[in-house]
């Protein structure tokens, strides 16, 4: 059977910059394509499939493996447009924490310990991801977003982890989002982090 090979923008050892786990030492495998088209996205070189290393499912695992670390993040781009079952079945082998980082936009596969779900206006979620989501993770732009958001906290499960994310251009929104959490202090605020540190 042929290896199976995934294109890849990058992967590297950081710490994740946002979200509930923000500060932890992660592997990072960044997927490319994404066809969601957020304008304000920092990883537009993301976006096409083409043009980026095509790299074996078990380089990929073995190179999560040899950074020492529990954790691996499968990013993107939007991940789940590759089937992502054998490289989750790789990494798991190989004794990895499996996170995502989707939008949703289409439906999910592969075998995840932990799934944040960070919905976009420009191409919903389908139906199927909110049973699966840890964490919802919605970034604000302007005061619509706040509804959004809240729409997608009701079609989550239970125990879902809601956080509010500033966009990093729109620093206006901050003392707005920042009163919205005093009022609802069932969200929390997801900062980019690793923005501040200066690290990939």
């Amino acid at each position: 059977m042929a290896t199976v090979r995934y294109p890849v923008v990058s992967h590297y050892l950081t710490l994740q910059g946002e979200g509930y786990w923000s500060g932890r030492a992660s592997y990072f495998i960044r997927l490319a394509g994404c066809d969601v088209g957020c304008p304000w996205c920092d990883t537009k070189e993301s976006w096409e499939i083409e043009g980026h290393p095509v790299v074996a499912v078990d380089d990929l695992a073995t190179a999560a493996m040899e950074s020492g670390v529990p954790t691996t993040v499968i990013t993107g781009g939007e991940p789940t447009l590759h089937d992502l079952t054998p490289l989750t079945r790789a990494l798991k082998d190989r004794g990895s924490e499996i996170q995502l980082e989707t939008s949703g936009a289409y439906a999910l596969t592969g075998n995840f310990d932990w799934v944040t779900l960070s919905p976009k206006k420009f191409k919903p979620p389908v139906d199927s991801i909110y049973e699966h989501a840890n964490e919802l993770k919605v970034v604000i732009t302007n005061r619509s977003d706040f509804t959004w958001a809240e729409k997608h906290l009701r079609l989550c499960r239970t125990g879902v982890k809601p956080m509010l994310q500033p966009e990093w251009d729109s620093p206006h929104m901050l003392p707005e989002i920042v009163e919205y959490v005093k009022r609802n202090p069932d969200w929390t605020i997801s900062l980019q982090t690793h923005k501040y540190l200066n690290i990939p």
